[in-house]
């Protein structure tokens, strides 16, 4: 049965010169779990919106969106609310109160619930979500991960019939996503609740999607199972969006069903040996250009430390990411490189100009137009806009773009400054596959000193020199990239679990070369 639909669907922001939707016609049935993907202003984000009554964005709209037959703007704000779950991108966008129990109420007290249906649901879905431990906590003292899985217990204890997610897992560390999308897996099978999510990261969530929906340029181009869209996306730029297996499998020429795991794509190699594996290690550089010396930090006076004695060099024309659990103090590391926050113990030293891109690049635009805001650090902006691929919404309001595109003006925004050191906040948020590989590529080119901070394994692997792992305060594992994702088990690549015994070496699909 169709629960959600559109019909002849286009739409154009406000002074926005092309459509970010155009005749878009799609149906999504009851139960079922359907995963957009597409290039970054692909259209994802606002197809969502239209899908809420609330976050329907301003604009020109032709065509309508239909829950169960009727408009969704006839629904009640009482019906969109109760029956229509929506979890955006940031963890901390959605958080309205300051402790985890009244958040869970939240909902249910605008509802106007009795107060004994209120207390019974939340405490069956803290216990289902595995909430209990934080039921008392403070909202801002959990993690990344665990605000997400609170909005999503928060939208759940509604008891919706749809739940609608916009690349909830791009904040997220690597085992705080596999938590969350562990969780989506289990409403769509234990509930039978319809999810409609669009994601950059597939290779967690590629498999469990019943339909997949590729949009290009705000048309949809191909709708189908995963293995059909995957062969739809050969040999398409879009192509390096797909997991690991997927893409391991074309390149090798592959046969028969298509892997979409790595238990599969590691059943795939084990039966072929048309393949070797062959990769360069980058010199490590030894000329410090950053150095952080025995860091102490806490945020307020008798609270717990967050850094513990914290050491980092890095090097001049070195690429070096941080990675870490959500919480660790990743992004207090950056705050402390760049003088935003001080510590009350251990120096920071840099010889060079900086910019940072922070966590939220929203924070970096104060104009009406992009096109004003780049004007004020340089007027020498529209190359940077021409590569990366932004120059056509220079005219627009910088919230009205999606979250690659954001991200990406954002970088442009601070390259504009000429720094010799880069400090990049999870630059790679909201970025499809493609547009981070040339991202990569482009930061590799700068010859800058750069610190990233990701949760992107795959991106910090791929063109990092050196990696470390954050916890505990003190950075416990250092090593040139390669070294270092082959040591690890979960903050690694998907191409080291699928080589693992059967071809030492490999870490990113670059790796893996066609035997001649």
């Amino acid at each position: 049965m169709e629960i959600i639909s559109a019909k002849n669907l286009s739409f154009q922001y406000n002074k926005a010169k092309s459509f970010a939707l155009k005749d878009i016609d799609l149906s999504v049935n009851t139960g079922e779990f359907q995963l957009l993907i597409g290039e970054s202003g692909s259209g994802k984000t606002t197809l969502l919106k239209m899908m809420k009554k609330e976050l329907t964005p301003h604009g020109d709209l032709q065509g309508e969106i239909l829950f169960k037959g009727n408009k969704i703007s006839f629904l009640t704000s009482k019906e969109s609310a109760s029956k229509i779950g929506f979890i955006m991108q940031d963890p901390d966008s959605q958080i309205v109160t300051d402790k985890v129990y009244s958040e869970l109420a939240f909902g249910l007290e605008n509802l106007g619930v009795k107060r004994e249906t209120i207390r019974a649901k939340v405490s069956e879905f803290a216990s289902y979500f595995g909430l209990e431990d934080k039921f008392e906590c403070r909202t801002s003292t959990l993690s990344g991960g665990e605000k997400q899985l609170l909005n999503l217990a928060s939208v759940m204890v509604m008891n919706p019939e749809v739940l609608i997610l916009d690349e909830p897992t791009s904040m997220l560390d690597p085992i705080s996503a596999l938590e969350f999308v562990t969780c989506l897996k289990r409403l769509n099978d234990d509930l039978g609740i319809t999810i409609i999510i669009a994601e950059h990261h597939l290779s967690q969530i590629y498999e469990l999607a019943d339909k997949v929906v590729y949009l290009e340029n705000g048309t949809i181009i191909a709708i189908g199972s995963p293995a059909k869209i995957s062969d739809v996306l050969k040999n398409k730029k879009i192509e390096y969006t797909l997991p690991a297996p997927v893409r391991v499998y074309h390149k090798l020429g592959g046969e028969g069903e298509v892997p979409l795991t790595v238990k599969d794509g590691k059943k795939f190699l084990q039966k072929n040996n048309n393949y070797t594996i062959n990769y360069s290690i980058n010199e490590i550089k030894t000329n410090p250009i950053i150095k952080a010396k025995d860091l102490w930090f806490r945020y307020e006076r008798g609270g717990a430390d967050i850094l513990k004695g914290f050491n980092l060099t890095v090097n001049s024309g070195e690429i070096y990411a941080l990675v870490g659990s959500n919480g660790s103090g990743k992004t207090t590391v950056v705050n402390l490189l760049s003088g935003v926050l001080k510590p009350y113990k251990g120096k920071v030293k840099r010889d060079k100009s900086l910019a940072t891109l922070p966590q939220n690049p929203r924070d970096l635009f104060v104009k009406d137009k992009l096109e004003d805001d780049f004007k004020n650090v340089n007027n020498s902006y529209k190359e940077l806009c021409y590569k990366f691929e932004i120059a056509h919404l220079l005219s627009q309001h910088p919230y009205d773009l999606s979250g690659g595109e954001i991200q990406r003006a954002a970088i442009v925004k601070i390259l504009l400054s000429s720094p010799d050191i880069l400090l990049l906040d999870e630059p790679t948020k909201g970025l499809d596959a493609f547009a981070k590989k040339e991202l990569g590529e482009f930061l590799r080119s700068l010859n800058l000193t750069i610190l990233l901070v990701t949760h992107d394994l795959e991106f910090a692997a791929e063109f990092s020199d050196r990696c470390g792992l954050l916890f505990d305060g003190a950075i416990m594992s250092d090593n040139n990239s390669r070294e270092f994702f082959l040591g690890n088990n979960f903050y690694t690549t998907p191409v080291v679990k699928m080589t693992k015994d059967i071809s030492h070496g490999a870490v990113t699909i670059e790796d893996i070369k066609v035997e001649s």
